[in-house]
């Protein structure tokens, strides 16, 4: 079967790295380079992780999500995974902190409980004064987001994919899989995956009652010299408690130190409106995480970079079938984690046209 995949971004490439793997024949569109300066899949590093508030199933389908990485790594020959660890702090009772750990406690999975003083002389860049305690999940920690991009890449072509990079597609006809492209040439297949993360409404726009696009910010800091080889030796920070819900990644394997926190997001009318960092984001940023940091202030911001992202009313993930189409979203920077897992599950349904098998896995409702 001849399928044509729009947009290059994890979901784009693990279905493609799939769909070869069942020896379907595959053109991967991407309107940038891969990795795409511009997409949420871009980062140095993510967070893989076990905890998850709100929807269970997802926490129910972490060995999966591990499993299908492991398949991946298998494929390329190299693991683009650190084992650090994932740490959640909870500053009051019922934090987005705390919310988090319970999901481990729903779900039956083991962490080791600190408590506040404990944890700070663990991890020295912590004020033990301002939060409750944290707890560390050790079967977690970071991929490499970036790495992983250009290696699926090398393999797919290696395969005789038949990749199309600084394509931009600006139309669809969802009914017949036809991508029409900016320079007037026309792709058709026999079913066709969009995978365009914020760039979906601008394709199919009648898509603006079920995904609305949200603009945020990471940023990359250098930490005081006296607490450089306690981050380089920390693990991920899911959750640093309060109202924030800012999360950290630790400078590790040639990656810089990163915040970010999704109390900063904020509606934006496309997926390239106000991608520019304003003066003083990185700082206002940096600011948050004081609380539980300390000696915040010492923190030198170094870069700061705007993230676009689709997500539903629910905050799950999104799929839809249209004609011989399949649109699917991951709705938020953290579902890069699911991002083999979700290639797999969107190729079995474009191989079996089981849709119901596939929306109810991406919205966590059956484990």
């Amino acid at each position: 079967m001849r399928v044509t995949i729009v947009g290059a971004g994890i979901v784009g490439l693990s279905t493609a790295w799939s769909l070869t793997r069942l020896g379907h024949d595959v053109t991967l569109i991407e309107q940038g380079s891969i990795p795409n300066p511009l997409a949420a899949s871009r980062d140095a590093h993510g967070m893989i992780c076990r905890a998850h508030d709100g929807a269970n199933g997802h926490a129910e389908t972490i060995a999966e999500m591990f499993d299908s990485w492991d398949m991946l790594w298998d494929d390329l020959g190299v693991s683009h995974y650190a084992n650090c660890g994932v740490l959640g702090i909870s500053q009051f009772p019922g934090d987005s902190g705390e919310q988090l750990r319970m999901s481990f406690d729903r779900v039956g999975f083991e962490y080791e409980r600190l408590d506040a003083s404990e944890a700070a002389e663990r991890y020295p860049f912590l004020n033990a004064a301002t939060f409750h305690y944290a707890y560390l999940d050790r079967d977690a920690g970071a991929l490499f987001c970036a790495r992983i991009s250009h290696d699926i890449k090398a393999w797919l072509r290696m395969r005789g994919v038949d990749i199309r990079i600084h394509t931009k597609a600006v139309a669809i006809d969802a009914a017949a899989a036809l991508v029409h492209i900016d320079d007037g040439t026309v792709v058709q297949a026999d079913r066709l995956v969009v995978a365009t993360g914020a760039w979906t409404l601008g394709l199919l726009p009648a898509l603006a009652d079920n995904l609305a696009i949200r603009r945020s910010l990471v940023a990359y800091l250098t930490p005081p010299a006296d607490l450089e080889t306690a981050w380089s030796n920390a693990p991920a920070i899911v959750d640093i408690g309060g109202r924030s819900n800012g999360y950290a990644l630790p400078p590790i394997d040639g990656a810089d130190l990163k915040f970010g926190a999704c109390a900063l997001k904020k509606p934006v009318p496309d997926a390239e409106a106000d991608r520019t960092a304003g003066p003083g984001e990185g700082d206002r940023l940096r600011q948050l995480f004081a609380p539980p940091f300390s000696r915040i202030d010492e923190y030198a911001v170094t870069e700061v970079e705007s993230c676009a992202y689709t997500f539903a009313a629910d905050q799950r993930f999104f799929s839809k079938r249209v004609g011989k189409t399949l649109v699917v979203s991951a709705c938020s920077g953290h579902g890069y984690q699911f991002g083999a897992a979700v290639g797999l599950r969107v190729a079995h349904a474009v191989q079996t046209d089981d849709d119901a098998a596939l929306v109810q896995w991406l919205r966590a409702e059956t484990v």
